[in-house]
């Protein structure tokens, strides 16, 4: 009897690995068609992981304000909001709920060339991507237009079912053999927080920040330029929050081939 309540169950779980997961397209493609299909695991919602996403945001700002950290410099601050609030008022062309979401900025003093969005709109700078990059509000746009689009395209969620599945796989595999398992949902989490986005993500991210920043009446070729500090000050050493992003050649490369699509939108929006 137990065995062969192990092997149902070992047959079930993988069952779950193989049809757990659903096609979804969380945003338009907007002008530049980013219109790829994306597979979620189904028992895995985007509440989840926002509620997920939320709790860890909260506790980098409750250790960021122990450490006497968080948003020192006030006019930068404000500088970040101000940009993210022109950049927030254009995901409706995305997706609509979006605009309800609880979007933030705070800024962390740090010297690390970093920055990043988490599932549901909680963004996150450090300082030295600032100081060290002297980046124009446009430059500030390209990289927060980027990280909202992981966001937007629900990168995360996505990088986590992918990893329930592998994991759900494995769990069968240890089923059968009578291995006991445990902590699921923390290794995935683990797992698949912890990894990088993949170079379709990223590829996703640069369109759909591109043309984010455009509606929002950013100069899209600050991208570029963008791009070539990133090269001049980082060389071979890429920024922790685009540490497996292509590189800078096929980044700047990519951008200004659609940084001409994207203009007639800065264009009426600088209007």
């Amino acid at each position: 009897m137990k065995k062969w309540l192990k092997t149902f169950s070992g047959i079930f779980i993988l069952s779950l690995s193989l049809t757990g997961c659903q096609s979804v397209s969380t945003t338009s493609g907007g002008a530049l068609g980013v219109d790829r299909e994306q597979r979620m695991f189904t028992m895995l919602s985007e509440e989840q992981v926002n509620t997920m996403a939320a709790e860890a945001y909260l506790q980098e700002l409750s250790k960021g304000r122990k450490a006497q950290l968080l948003n020192k410099d006030q006019a930068q601050v404000r500088r970040l909001r101000k940009i993210a609030d022109r950049l927030v008022g254009q995901v409706g062309i995305y997706r609509q709920d979006a605009v309800s979401w609880q979007w933030e900025v705070n800024l962390l003093e740090d010297e690390q060339l970093n920055a990043y969005c988490m599932p549901g709109g909680k963004i996150m700078f450090y300082s030295g991507i600032l100081s060290k990059l002297k980046l124009t509000d446009d430059e500030v746009a390209a990289i927060m237009g980027h990280e909202m689009a992981h966001a937007l395209r629900e990168h995360g969620r996505e990088a986590m079912s992918q990893a329930y599945a592998v994991q759900l796989g494995k769990d069968a595999v240890q089923v059968l053999l009578g291995v006991n398992t445990h902590g699921l949902a923390d290794t995935v989490a683990n797992y698949a927080l912890t990894l990088p986005n993949s170079r379709t993500n990223e590829a996703e991210a640069d369109l759909i920040g591109l043309e984010l920043m455009a509606r929002a009446g950013y100069n899209p070729k600050a991208a570029v330029s963008l791009w070539q500090k990133m090269s001049q000050e980082g060389g071979s050493n890429v920024p922790e929050f685009m540490s497996t992003h292509p590189s800078h050649e096929t980044r700047i490369s990519g951008l200004q081939a659609n940084v001409t699509k994207v203009e007639p939108l800065y264009r009426a929006a600088a209007k």
